[in-house]
């Protein structure tokens, strides 16, 4: 398993940092986002660093893969039916943390465009 020591998401994957955690599988875990955007906000990242999601397809695609199904599967125990999932990529994306994470937002209405 490949970390980052200086990685924010990476701490939170070993416990290092806490975290409001919604799910956890061999490669993928998800915790609830500290400013939550919605009523269910969660962020899904993989267990091992990735910087973004398009290094992440190139590397694991089946992780990628798995991030979605996990994210499919927290909607769906919440009730959700509608919901959006984001990766921002690259800083002027809005990517603020270099480890890969899926926004799973839901919850209420979402407009469009988000902005």
């Amino acid at each position: 398993m490949s970390q980052d020591a200086n990685c924010l998401f990476c701490r939170i994957v070993t416990g290092d940092i806490p975290a409001d955690i919604v799910a956890r599988t061999q490669t993928v875990l998800a915790f609830n986002d500290i400013d939550p955007q919605a009523p269910t906000h969660v962020l899904l990242v993989p267990i091992r660093h990735c910087a973004n999601a398009a290094e992440l397809a190139a590397q694991s695609p089946e992780v990628l893969a798995e991030l979605f199904s996990v994210a499919s599967d927290i909607a769906a125990s919440r009730g959700i039916t509608g919901y959006r999932t984001v990766f921002n990529t690259g800083a002027e994306a809005g990517q603020s943390v270099f480890h890969v994470h899926l926004h799973l937002i839901g919850g209420r209405s979402l407009a469009w465009p988000p902005g």
